[in-house]
């Protein structure tokens, strides 16, 4: 008998009473593995939603979303779900990517910088047997080589195109700009300047089909598409699938469709994929930006009101028919659909001479902020869940959770484990109400000049603030922010969010308690993130804090391992599998352990756990060799990502500051047909491992 084998009986009952409940992952063969479907909306705010404050807003002007509360009735609500940062490329990359922004390599307002030829939910869900296609506004495909971005008319000069980040199938368009007017075969008359008023390229797959959308309106293009595509997914295919529907609206520009949502929904009604060209769907026809539903209009609004109430209408019907179509297919039992919105609510018309504010319906609900602001009007969003044969009808997740978290909650409903690199956690314990998930990691880092806006709905302190260097951290119930950061010192205002949600009493140093929350939210957010170069921040040259006290006394020297025999196709990540498949133990020489591997060990993945001393505050520069696809993080920071463009015996490098002490190190690698092997090591850093 190896020793792993000994070791698992008699470590595995004491390991499960101390480790925290794992995130729900459902068993699924190739031929139930639940369809999933992820509606991304444009500038949709928290308080657009009838569910979530329209029904029983006191204010003079108000619209219905009938459909979005029938979805939230039958499924769950999400109240706490919060976008990566208040604009949409950041917000977008993070979701995609499975990290917060702490880790992301797209930040600020990097609008169609390339996504990382890295893990993305299409990969994930392609791996574990599924199709995947993109339906609508993408924006992060890179720039061309072509100094003209808009000649050379191929969908590979651009280097991270949808179909090359895992997505089978592409339908909509590249950039983001694109995305700002909602006919892309039409000029625009009203449009207030040239790039709001142009018809603009639209993508299938390796095709620009834009001369062919004659009077498509993109909420109901994109949506006909969508129920084509499940459609033909469901009686050819066969396979489960995964839809990224990335709405392009309601974001400006105002426009609005060319007639009424066509009788029914469904299968038989509703929305029809036509496929013609000049007459791709049922929709397209009338003049275009005419149409407006009657309860919007004769009641005194303006014209950019009755827009965008419109808007958010027909983005309503849209989702009603998509959910009808998966009843009348008999698959909605057997399908996960969730809606949720990039970031908060927009101040823009992109109308000649109109204006719009959030304000003619308070689509930031109770809170104060909108888009581009760290408030919890410009982050927390709409966010609902449906499955009905898994998520109880009326369920009300209070829990604070982020984008990055749909990774993992992804990958449990397909029944496999997220990739190690994935911020998140699994939600579906909470969803599904079958148990205690482990705690989301709420981050938020966000530069923008200019200034919160002057809306008499907002606190008086929080009008015309000056925004700059931003950042969130959420502990709990308490909510640590920063504006206009200058030193990295600057205090966090803290606010509990469960008895004060609009943030109007900041409680920073009013107690021992808020002065150790303090400490604890300066140091966390200097532990979880990276520096990126192409986004400066005023605490990038803080070292990573070294964890309180001495391990002296206190550790036993050695590297805690946690082993698995389960194939996977990149580094899983550990925190995603259930106690009782792991084997634990503790190794001296973690080398040596690997060394001594059985023919029947090597497979599966392996995560090693353990403390390095340093011995003074500098900037190190570690160097890392494996021989399989691996991955290492500092504290909670991604530090090697050695796993999906692995390359064998290959020394990967990356420096970092850190704070004189100790510090955690985790080192995650797959197994495979030889034993796996990993070095890591720094100059002025002695490698004895230790375990507290």
């Amino acid at each position: 008998m190896s020793h792993l084998t000994r070791l698992r009986s008699r470590l595995l009952f004491a390991v499960a009473l101390v480790l925290p409940t794992l995130g729900l992952a459902l068993p699924a063969g190739a031929a139930d593995k639940p369809n999933i479907i992820f509606i991304l909306c444009d500038d949709l705010g928290w308080g657009d939603l009838g569910v979530l404050h329209q029904n029983d807003s006191t204010h003079s002007r108000k619209f219905t979303t009938p459909k979005l509360d029938a979805m939230a009735r039958e499924g769950a609500q999400l109240r706490n779900h919060y976008c990566p940062a208040p604009v949409c490329a950041p917000s977008r990359a993070s979701l995609l990517l499975g990290v917060h922004q702490g880790n992301c390599e797209v930040r600020d307002n990097q609008f169609d910088k390339e996504l990382p030829n890295n893990h993305t939910l299409a990969t994930v869900m392609k791996a574990a047997g599924y199709s995947t296609a993109i339906i609508g506004k993408y924006g992060l495909q890179g720039s061309p080589p072509s100094k003209n971005k808009r000649e050379g008319g191929s969908a590979s000069l651009w280097p991270a195109y949808p179909t090359k980040r895992g997505f089978d199938e592409f339908f909509g368009y590249v950039r983001h700009v694109d995305g700002h007017v909602h006919y892309p075969a039409h000029n625009w008359e009203f449009g207030n300047s040239e790039t709001h008023q142009t018809p603009k390229e639209f993508w299938h797959n390796d095709e620009e089909i834009s001369a062919k959308l004659d009077k498509c309106y993109t909420t109901d293009l994109f949506t006909a598409y969508a129920k084509h595509w499940i459609q033909k997914q469901t009686t050819e295919n066969k396979k489960p699938f995964f839809v990224y529907l990335a709405y392009d609206t309601p974001h400006a520009a105002l426009q609005v469709p060319s007639t009424a949502y066509p009788q029914g929904q469904g299968v038989k009604g509703g929305l029809k994929w036509i496929g013609e060209d000049g007459r791709m769907i049922n929709t397209a026809k009338g003049k275009i930006d005419s149409y407006r539903y009657d309860e919007h209009t004769g009641q005194g609004w303006s014209d950019v009101e009755e827009r965008f109430a419109t808007m958010v209408r027909r983005i309503d019907d849209c989702v009603g028919d998509l959910l009808q179509t998966l009843k009348d297919l008999d698959i909605d039992e057997d399908t996960m659909v969730v809606l949720s919105s990039d970031n908060g609510p927009h101040h823009e018309s992109y109308l000649k001479n109109a204006n719009y504010d959030p304000t003619s319906f308070q689509s930031y609900g109770p809170f104060d902020g909108t888009k581009r602001d760290t408030w919890e009007g410009g982050i927390r969003v709409p966010t609902l869940a449906w499955w009905p044969s898994k998520i109880p009808a009326g369920t009300i997740d209070p829990s604070p959770s982020q984008f990055h978290d749909w990774m993992a909650t992804m990958a449990a409903v397909a029944g496999t484990n997220p990739p190690a690199i994935c911020d998140g956690v699994s939600l579906l314990p909470t969803l599904t109400r079958t148990g205690h998930r482990d705690s989301s990691t709420v981050y938020v880092e966000y530069a923008q000049n200019g200034k919160t806006q002057p809306y008499e709905d907002f606190e008086k302190r929080k009008r015309q603030q000056t925004r700059k260097q931003m950042q969130v951290i959420m502990s709990g119930r308490y909510k640590g922010i920063r504006l206009d950061i200058k030193n990295p010192k600057d205090p966090f205002q803290i606010y509990d969010l469960q008895t004060d949600p609009s943030e109007l009493n900041n409680l920073a140093g009013t107690s021992d308690a808020m002065k150790k929350l303090q400490d604890e939210m300066q140091s966390r957010v200097l532990r979880l993130r990276r520096i990126n170069e192409s986004a400066k921040r005023p605490y990038d040259e803080v070292p990573m804090p070294a964890l309180a006290g001495s391990a002296q006394g206190e550790s036993s020297k050695g590297m805690l391992i946690k082993s698995v025999d389960t194939t996977f196709d990149y580094v899983p990540k550990f925190d995603s599998i259930a106690t009782k498949d792991q084997t634990i133990l503790i190794a001296q020489d973690p080398a040596k352990f690997l060394s001594e591997l059985k023919p029947d060990e090597i497979a599966g993945a392996y995560q090693f756990r353990g403390l390095l001393e340093v011995p003074k505050t500098g900037e190190f520069t570690f160097e890392f060799q494996s021989n399989h696809p691996s991955l290492v993080r500092a504290h909670e920071a991604v530090l090697i990502d050695n796993d999906f463009n692995h390359h064998p015996g290959q020394t990967v490098k990356s420096t970092i500051a850190l704070e004189a002490g100790w510090h955690p190190f985790e080192i995650t690698i797959l197994g495979g047909e030889t034993k796996p092997q990993w070095q890591l090591t720094s100059d002025g850093i002695e490698t004895n491992w230790f375990v507290r």
